[in-house]
Formats: C-alpha cells, sequence, structure tokens
C-alpha cells in the first residue's frame, strides 16, 4: 500500500509536534480568541499566531475558522483539539502517578458511571479497591453514556460503566457487556394508591411524567412500551437527567410518575420516598458495560478495577431486584 501524502507521518508528528503547540489549541478552543489565547499561555500574539501557522502547516489543513464569535474550530481542528486534550490528560497522569509512587500513595483513579450500575455495580467494587489501596483517590462521576463518552475521550475518565452506542463513532471504543439495566415505574410516597393488580401504561399515560433526553436509553425504553400500549407519549414538560431531580420532583409532586433503574428505586422505596407500581414491561431493558478507549491501555489501576468487576459477574451476583 502506499502511504497518502496527505496523511502526517508519525516521524514528522514525533520530530516537530510541540506540547506548547497543543496548549495553544486548547487554549484557543476554550477562549476563541488569539488574544485571550496567547495572555493565558504567557505568548506573544505574534508567535502564537506562528505556532499555529507551524502546526496547520505540518498537518496540511487549516484548523480554525474565523467568525463574528471569534476563532472556532472546524472539523480538523475539533479532531486535533480532542486529541490535544487527551494527550495533556494522560501527561497529567503521567506526573501524577509518578508522585504518587514517589510518595507511597495509592494513586487515583476516575469511573463515570450511569445510575443503575452504582449501587450493584460500581460501588461494591470501589469499597473493596479501597480497602486493597488505602491512599486510593477515587473520582465517581454520574452521567449519561454519551457525556460521560466525551470525558474520556478528553481522558477526564479511566473508564466508564455505560454504553459505547450512543456515540456517533462506538467503534473507538472497547466494549465489554455486564448487565442488563431492568427499570421500573415509580411515584412518590405520598402518591394515591392504584387499584389492586398491575397497573398499565395506557392508565399511566394519564398522568404526567418526568422524562429524560433524548438521547438516553430509559427515554426510548419508555417511547417503546407507549408504542406498544398503544399510547401516544405523554405530554412532559419537565425533562433531566438526574436521578437527584427525578426523585425530588416525585416527592415534590404526587401527580407525576417517572422511570428509574430497578436498583434506585428499590433504594428510595425501601427509604419510604418513593412507591414502586406494579407495571408488566413488554420490552428489555438495555445492557450495559465496561467502556475504554481502544487508543491507549487502562492504568493498572483502572484494569484492577476492571478485572475485579468482571469477577463480580463471572461470580453471579445480580443485580438488585425487587
Amino acid at each position: 500500500m502506499h502511504e497518502d501524502r496527505n496523511k502526517p507521518t508519525l516521524d514528522v508528528l514525533m520530530s516537530r509536534l510541540r506540547m506548547k503547540q497543543l496548549q495553544l489549541l486548547i487554549a484557543l478552543d476554550d477562549h476563541a480568541s488569539l488574544h485571550k489565547a496567547s495572555s493565558a499561555m504567557a505568548m506573544t500574539q505574534s508567535a502564537a499566531s506562528k505556532a499555529l501557522a507551524e502546526l496547520e502547516a505540518m498537518l496540511g489543513e487549516p484548523l480554525f475558522e474565523r467568525m463574528k464569535t471569534g476563532l472556532v474550530p472546524n472539523p480538523f481542528g475539533h479532531c486535533v483539539i480532542r486529541y490535544a486534550r487527551l494527550l495533556a490528560s494522560e501527561l497529567d497522569a503521567l506526573c501524577q502517578e509518578v508522585a504518587d509512587i514517589r510518595a507511597g500513595t495509592g494513586g487515583r483513579l476516575a469511573v463515570g458511571a450511569i445510575m443503575g450500575s452504582i449501587l450493584d455495580r460500581v460501588a461494591p467494587v470501589l469499597n473493596d479497591l479501597r480497602k486493597r489501596h488505602p491512599g486510593l483517590s477515587i473520582e465517581i462521576v454520574e452521567d449519561t453514556s454519551s457525556r460521560m463518552l466525551v470525558l474520556l475521550d478528553e481522558g477526564r475518565l479511566d473508564l466508564v460503566i455505560g454504553r459505547s452506542a450512543v456515540s456517533d463513532s462506538p467503534g473507538k471504543y472497547r466494549y465489554h457487556p455486564l448487565a442488563d439495566e431492568p427499570v421500573a415505574v415509580v411515584v412518590g410516597a405520598d402518591h394515591p394508591p392504584f387499584a389492586p393488580g398491575e397497573v398499565t401504561f395506557a392508565e399511566l399515560a394519564q398522568h404526567r411524567w418526568v422524562s429524560y433526553p433524548n438521547n438516553m436509553p430509559m427515554q426510548a425504553f419508555l417511547e417503546r412500551e407507549m408504542d406498544l400500549a398503544g399510547m401516544p407519549m405523554p405530554d412532559s414538560a419537565i425533562s433531566t437527567a438526574s436521578t437527584f431531580v427525578t426523585v425530588a420532583l416525585l416527592r415534590g409532586d404526587v401527580d407525576l410518575v417517572a422511570l428509574l433503574p430497578e436498583a434506585v428505586a428499590q433504594m428510595f422505596s425501601a427509604h419510604g420516598m418513593l412507591r414502586v407500581v406494579p407495571v408488566a414491561f413488554k420490552s428489555q431493558s438495555q445492557t450495559f458495560g465496561i467502556v475504554t478507549r481502544k487508543a491507549g491501555m487502562p492504568s493498572p489501576l483502572a484494569s484492577e478495577f476492571i478485572e475485579r468487576l468482571k469477577a463480580q459477574v463471572a461470580r453471579g451476583i445480580p443485580m438488585r431486584g425487587p
């Protein structure tokens, strides 16, 4: 195969690319102004302009467009900035890991997790890991898979317990399935009781729902169930990806109903904050798993966390049920 002449080679990048240029790209993305970015970098504007021009010449493409709002990355710019942030994050992690080894501390682990995975999957493994590494510093981010994949791309998370399929480019991730995420219909503890027996989605369609953003699997699950029940999606003026906001809204308004991961719903139900509505679902909940970047290797701590999580599933430890 003939090498694409327009493609920058690794030798060229290794010999000519400077970290200062990548830092400048990040600053330009943050400030959208060459003047502000150069000030943040403690460079003259002419030096910053020269560094950007050298980088664009090296890559063979312009990276920014001049707009009324300032410098805006084009598709090439977005691509290079994403890798610049990843490299900066990896270098920061390198410095931190060297410092941790020197100080004899336990290192750092940053895990992103969808809310349905935290109680039964993530928390037990992290608690076990902390016992084995007393000095370990742990950051847990609970959010939607799509938002956490951005943080993973930028190197701000070591791994995500969620779904890679929500990405526009799922092929750039390693994905190891773990379990299904059962869901439950919930109302506030003070909601008037339903008639005995199972409640149908046709009945629930008359309620006001707390919905989720369109890119969240639970919103797609609700849409499928309503469709299978022959009901239109209920009008909802409230949409949130936050478990806390959902629970707070349900407790404050007896007319509201929502979907929550079953483990989360059971926990709040056990504390008398919510009630689980007995509903028979017609569709299957979606699987979640371990997501890591194909580019690069997980840190030793991240690898240990992943292996313990896989071992937990292999031992047949179930997700919490009713």
